[in-house]
């Protein structure tokens, strides 16, 4: 059986002294997943394992290192789904919160729904999740740009990932912080079944990044899944996705694929990404911040 998983760091613009940190992230992400994998894990367990190291990585805007809200504050959406039963999780606008991706996945686990603000904090709490200061979670970084209201240049994004495990199970996940200066309260894609994420093991699974508002109604994931129908390499459906949002909307966006045979794709319309995956039959993960091919311009 082929085991797969990719993640991503985002699409955004990814300043050169950044590349490395980028890249760094990624691979220990795809690293933590790949062991849960290889281990006989779920694809579930992968996916969470992974973006908790993104998470906690501030070079990523997820959790520690996230954007900031007008009101200077970091407020957290994820979402997990799961290929085999189309079950799935999610939280947003929450604070406090170390690791929003395991409380999406314990949500997905208990029942089915999209937990806000309090009523997510609250069940996290309940659940044993790690919670903290809202404080603790805001980044130097972040923290200067806003107060002296810089423009943000090495703008950070969404973080997620896919995996397929042993038994044939894919599933999908994303985490975010929003974007910078975002109105408090606000939610964008990630926490979205169909446009931040789906997983369905007919077809494949996808997590999403870029502009939540234009994500949003193209249902980048599901649209991006649907693409993979009559036996469509990922990376064609992929790019097929970000072209049919870039016909439709403007914003940026990206999207990362694997197909229930644990091929890989992934697109892109901004100027960079940072992937990372490894599937069955590689020594070592695969990372990057550009395709080889040039990024979609059109």
């Amino acid at each position: 059986m082929t085991l797969a998983i990719i993640v991503h760091g985002g699409a955004k613009t990814i300043s050169e002294d950044k590349v490395g940190a980028n890249n760094a992230g990624c691979t220990a992400a795809a690293e933590a997943g790949w062991a849960v994998l290889t281990n006989g894990g779920t694809a579930a367990e992968a996916v969470e394992a992974a973006i908790r190291v993104l998470e906690a990585d501030q070079t990523f805007n997820a959790s520690l290192g996230a954007t900031l809200n007008t009101e200077g504050e970091v407020e957290l959406d994820a979402a997990i789904m799961e290929g085999a039963s189309l079950g799935w999780g999610a939280i947003a606008a929450a604070q406090g919160v170390r690791h929003p991706i395991s409380v999406a996945r314990k949500i997905m686990d208990e029942k089915p729904r999209l937990l806000v603000a309090r009523g997510a904090e609250r069940f996290a709490a309940d659940n044993g999740a790690e919670m903290c200061k809202k404080e603790d979670l805001i980044a130097d970084e972040q923290w200067e740009e806003w107060k002296e209201e810089q423009e943000v240049l090495d703008r950070p994004n969404t973080v997620g990932c896919v995996a397929l495990d042993a038994n044939g199970v894919l599933a999908a996940g994303t985490s975010t912080g929003g974007t910078t200066n975002q109105q408090a309260g606000r939610v964008g894609d990630t926490a979205l079944v169909g446009c931040g994420l789906y997983a369905d093991n007919q077809l494949g699974a996808c997590s999403t990044t870029g502009d939540g508002e234009s994500i949003i109604p193209v249902v980048l994931a599901k649209t991006a899944i649907d693409f993979l129908s009559g036996d469509r390499h990922p990376d064609e459906a992929a790019q097929k996705a970000i072209k049919t949002l870039k016909s439709k909307v403007a914003g940026e966006a990206g999207c990362i694929i694997l197909d229930r045979q644990g091929r890989v794709g992934w697109a892109y319309n901004s100027s960079h990404m940072a992937c990372a995956y490894i599937t069955t039959g590689q020594d070592e993960v695969a990372v990057f911040t550009k395709k080889e091919v040039p990024a979609l311009s059109h």
